[in-house]
């Protein structure tokens, strides 16, 4: 069962990296650089920063760190050492068949994947702290991206993702009612400038699809 199982994760990421050209490699490898992002997680805790009070505000941001950090130490530090499983780009069977981005590999473990877990940990808690669908709704999106990126650049079978992903979901959530508890936070009913980070997250992909139509590349 669970060689079949394998059998199917191995398709499936094969199928998924083999539906790739030139302008979306540029636009993946972008997706999943994690210095990219600082400008949308800035905009983030411009939005908390503007709709709590400075208290409030550093108990929400302090434990938005710690759900990363946590997601970030149980899928690379903890769980990967245990399990040994290669990456796509790493594992004999296949990787003569994985398309390489830039020739970037990545290491050699892939179980499960910290990219889902702490894209999924930071969306669940901010689903949890804004609470307003068309911003779920984008995170959510985000988060999908950001698995589908690590697909297409060969970096992580869908099963490294899923348990990466609920790893970080399940964090965000036992932080959020730790947080919710401690910091005496109250529901926010018309949110001041939650348009900025949609902004943000949208001039980015402009930003990543411009860069590859130029053909760029890392240095």
């Amino acid at each position: 069962m669970l060689d079949y199982l394998i059998q199917i994760d191995q398709d499936f990421l094969l199928w998924v990296n083999s539906c790739h050209n030139t302008f979306w490699d540029g636009v993946m490898y972008l997706y999943s650089e994690k210095i990219v992002w600082v400008p949308f997680y800035v905009s983030l805790v411009y939005v908390i920063a503007k709709n709590f009070s400075w208290r409030v505000a550093l108990m929400i941001l302090a434990a938005a760190v710690l759900v990363v950090f946590v997601s970030d130490q149980l899928s690379a530090k903890v769980f990967r050492s245990w399990v040994d499983r290669y990456r796509p780009s790493h594992d004999d069977s296949i990787s003569s068949m994985v398309h390489i981005v830039f020739g970037k590999r990545g290491g050699k473990w892939s179980f499960p994947s910290s990219h889902a877990a702490n894209a999924w940990g930071l969306a669940v808690y901010l689903v949890l702290i804004f609470r307003k669908k068309w911003f779920s709704l984008l995170m959510i999106v985000w988060a999908l991206l950001m698995c589908y990126s690590r697909m297409y650049l060969g970096m992580h079978f869908f099963g490294d993702l899923l348990v990466g992903g609920l790893i970080g979901a399940l964090t965000a959530v036992l932080v959020w009612l730790i947080v919710k508890k401690l910091s005496g936070y109250q529901h926010v009913n018309h949110w001041r400038h939650l348009m900025v980070p949609a902004v943000v997250w949208l001039a980015t992909l402009v930003v990543f699809c411009v860069l590859s139509a130029c053909n760029w590349s890392p240095a």
